[in-house]
């Protein structure tokens, strides 16, 4: 602000030396050296995906334009607008390829090939373009871990047909005395209960399915396999694809020599918990394929001239194995843009204290690998919703949290309005093999359906989502209290909150913002996002976000100086739908007063920026003022 205030004198100094003359050159230099005294640093513009808001969608669940109680591609297309209204940067579909269903499109049949009962490959490049309209990415699941058992290649590998012959994992088995048919090759067990091995009748040997026996493991020691892969993605990046989310990428070697996995809990032989899977999954092998489809895709992108496709990863496993997937250990080889972070997932639950959420999220950050992107996903078709997981109560809290962190955000469908599980699904309704394979008596726990059940529109026949007399899973009876219509109806809802963090997550401090957490009591969480004043961009207000959170039911008071020495003025500008607080009102910062469950964004005033815009208007009028006496042919004096 000094450097505006000595550059406007050299201004009036130059005018009063040029004997009141004000020519062009004299007035242009000196209104460069005021704006001189108002320039920051301009942040580095990001690439589309690194900032992004990602929306996983559950085709069979989302809408059906068909009638047939299934949820197809048409169906997303129809509600394109509503990603664009929500703010959605890009959505990923689970599997829509031809598949006999046993496991719900993860068991395909044909990888270049739309399921009729999603639509047609046409129904596919008609969404990519119509989204592309509305700057909405398309991602596709790509599942190289396993076909269908009817899939043509494990048809003629099954035959003992070369070239097919090994592109899926087989073995003979252990022979037993006295009996024909040998046994399995060793204890390995599927993740869907039971031995994961199966038996052909047709080749007389075992082949490996880690998942349901509907879908064998590939063999990736085989190139030709490996090829085959490269093709499928060039294949749909000309479709149109703007990135694939790779499926189960743990499981895709095994122990070449087939051994026996350690044992570590023998309360069930048949479960995926009775041994450590060490011959199995997160093989160091699995690091170098994606590295390869890394390069494929970069060269695809750069031969076609198009911009960044994309490459996430899906693998449950230690926070090591997943910083494998960003790069190798010396930084050369490139693996995915970013591996999903399950640690909200898998780390954090409904009683997590703030000190829990402090670490688990600073570990993440502390171990990532420099100039990596990071990425928090809270939700999933294979997990409890974040309503059933953590508890309706912290849905708004930990939404603020998700989509106020650095990096990428990812949300499932339905979790924008706050559905919730329906965990009535009789057994008879049931669908997931997950569930249905440990029987009546235990499927409750183990099957997903109960987070697949249809998105609740409204509160019409079958929530909106399908006119047919029977949806593929039960809708939830829920569904007339929380759906989108009475959201968008309503003054205030979950949905409107939601839709407000994500306009709020466009401002450069939240895209290239510091970070900085701190746990203020044993149940409220809160973290910093800000920028330093050079990296401020000129028309930028705030200088910090604090994003605060109760975890607890009990009312309590926090000090935010303790995290952050704000500014005197600070005000709210976002709270949950239950909240005390207004938008804009202003508050001490020493002295915050949270309800139970409480979710607040807080920001400073701005004291300094209305400033800056109150010192560039007396300036201007003053400039203005000095042309207008150079014009009247005044002379100025001391």
């Amino acid at each position: 602000m000094v450097l505006i205030k000595s550059n406007f004198v050299t201004l009036c100094v130059r005018i009063m030396d040029n004997g009141g003359q004000v020519d062009n050159g004299v007035l242009s230099v000196s209104l460069s050296w005021l704006l001189e005294g108002t320039s920051s640093q301009v942040p580095q513009e990001k690439d589309w995906w690194e900032t992004a808001l990602f929306y996983q969608i559950y085709p069979r669940s989302f809408y059906d334009t068909d009638g047939d109680g299934v949820g197809d591609i048409k169906g997303v297309t129809a509600k394109l607008q509503y990603l664009k209204d929500t703010g959605i940067d890009a959505t990923w579909l689970s599997p829509v390829f031809k598949s006999p269903q046993r496991d719900f499109g993860y068991d395909i049949s044909d990888f270049l090939e739309v399921d009729p009962l999603f639509g047609t490959n046409e129904d596919l490049e008609e969404l990519f373009t119509e989204a592309r309209k509305l700057g909405i990415r398309i991602i596709l699941d790509f599942v190289p871990n396993h076909s269908s058992i009817e899939h043509w290649w494990f048809i003629q590998s099954e035959l003992g047909v070369e070239p097919y012959k090994d592109y899926y994992v087989w073995h003979p088995g252990k022979p037993v005395p006295g009996q024909d048919k040998p046994d399995v090759p060793n204890n390995w067990n599927s993740v869907f209960y039971g031995s994961a091995w199966e038996w052909s009748d047709i080749r007389k040997e075992y082949y490996l399915h880690q998942f349901e026996v509907g879908q064998p493991d590939l063999n990736y020691r085989n190139e030709a396999v490996i090829e085959e892969f490269d093709e499928i993605l060039r294949f749909w990046m000309l479709k149109g694809a703007s990135g694939f989310r790779v499926d189960a990428i743990n499981h895709m070697f095994e122990d070449d020599l087939f051994r026996d996995e350690p044992i570590v809990d023998p309360s069930d032989p048949l479960s995926y918990g009775y041994t450590n899977h060490q011959y199995t999954n997160s093989l160091m092998e699995t690091y170098n394929v994606v590295g390869h489809w890394r390069r494929v895709i970069d060269n695809f992108t750069a031969e076609h001239d198009v911009e960044t496709i994309i490459m996430m990863t899906e693998a449950y496993t230690s926070l090591e194995n997943t910083m494998l997937y960003y790069e190798s250990p010396d930084g050369i080889e490139q693996r995915a843009n970013f591996p999903f972070n399950f640690a909200m997932i898998t780390d954090l639950s409904a009683e997590s204290k703030a000190s829990d959420f402090k670490y688990v999220i600073d570990r993440f950050l502390e171990n990532m690998p420099r100039g990596k992107v990071t990425n928090w996903v809270l939700g999933n078709h294979d997990q409890p919703r974040v309503g059933s997981r953590y508890g309706i109560e912290r849905i708004e809290g930990m939404t603020l949290m998700l989509l106020t962190l650095p990096g990428v955000a990812v949300t499932y469908n339905g979790e924008e309005i706050g559905m919730v599980d329906y965990r009535d699904i009789s057994y008879e309704d049931s669908r997931d093999p997950q569930g249905c394979n440990v029987g009546p008596e235990e499927y409750k726990w183990k099957s997903r359906d109960p987070q697949r059940t249809p998105f609740q529109w409204d509160d019409s026949y079958n929530a909106g989502f399908s006119n047919s007399s029977k949806t593929w899973l039960p809708i939830n009876p829920y569904y007339r209290q929380t759906n989108l219509l009475k959201q968008l109806e309503a003054d205030y809802s979950t949905y409107k909150f939601y839709v407000d963090a994500v306009k709020l997550r466009k401002n450069a401090i939240f895209t290239h913002g510091h970070f900085k957490s701190r746990a203020l009591t044993e149940n409220v969480f809160a973290f910093v996002r800000y920028l330093k004043d050079t990296e401020k961009p000129a028309d930028l207000q705030e200088s910090y976000f604090i994003t605060v959170i109760n975890l607890s039911n009990k009312k309590t008071t926090i000090n935010l100086l303790d995290l952050f020495q704000a500014k005197n003025r600070s005000v709210i500008r976002l709270t949950g739908t239950d909240s005390h607080y207004q938008i804009t009102q202003q508050i001490d910062p020493s002295n915050v007063s949270l309800d139970p469950f409480e979710s607040l964004l807080i920001a400073d005033s701005s004291a300094n920026s209305w400033a800056f815009a109150s010192s560039i208007t007396i300036i201007s009028l003053l400039v203005t003022y000095l042309i207008f006496l150079h014009q009247r042919k005044v002379c100025i004096t001391n």
